[in-house]
């Protein structure tokens, strides 16, 4: 199953290819150049399937605990002052997307969109620490019931060159359904209270609508 974002791509690389491998059948006397086209235009389709394939998670709702967002690995878990929307600290999980990963963005939580916005920027290195504000990013903020308002951040990475919101204002959402993609290498920030329970690790692999990032801290914590 591939992700709808990638329908054009992939049907234009397909014609691509095809054309390429039978130039090359017809066209290039030398046998080991064109068995070299043929398989370099193979691997390039194969890439691009790769890239936007969209693996179906199937999810039960819950209230307590906040899903992975994205597939990826943990690579900021901090103290921050976020400026934009909550003005105040917040509790910042950072997961990096390599362009072997799902890209598909999974809503994290239940809830109601409070706030959805998109910002142009600069395309620094995803893990660079300035990204989260300085490179092209969408900023969500979910309502939900027991953990109150949660962020997400999209984020565009140095091959990134356009990311996919789909989270309105005022609407009403299901944890785990999609809810955007960005395309080429990238990274989303978690923005959380400060009294929830971080259940990841740095360096942790996580894996979108499945790991969970963070539950309610449990009252004897």
């Amino acid at each position: 199953m591939f992700h709808k974002e990638g329908q054009k791509i992939i049907i234009v690389t397909f014609f691509i290819v095809v054309a390429a491998i039978l130039t090359a059948q017809f066209y290039v006397g030398v046998e080991w150049l064109r068995l070299t086209i043929q398989i370099i235009a193979l691997v390039l389709l194969i890439a691009i399937l790769q890239f936007f394939r969209n693996p179906k998670r199937l999810v039960t709702p819950n209230f307590d605990d906040i899903l992975a967002p994205v597939d990826g690995k943990v690579v900021v878990i901090e103290e921050v002052d976020e400026p934009e929307y909550f003005k105040e600290k917040r509790r910042q999980v950072s997961i990096f997307m390599s362009p072997v990963n799902v890209h598909v963005t999974r809503y994290p939580s239940s809830g109601t969109i409070t706030y959805s916005k998109y910002h142009p920027g600069k395309y620094l290195v995803a893990w660079h620490p300035k990204s989260s504000t300085e490179n092209e990013r969408t900023t969500v903020v979910l309502h939900t019931p027991k953990l109150g308002e949660i962020g997400y951040r999209q984020i565009a990475g140095a091959m990134a060159r356009r990311i996919v919101n789909y989270a309105e204002e005022g609407e009403q959402v299901t944890q785990g359904q999609d809810a955007g993609f960005i395309k080429f290498g990238s990274r989303v920030d978690l923005l959380l209270p400060l009294d929830c329970n971080i259940t990841v690790k740095l360096g942790q692999k996580v894996i979108g609508a499945k790991t969970c990032i963070a539950s309610i801290r449990k009252q004897d914590d």
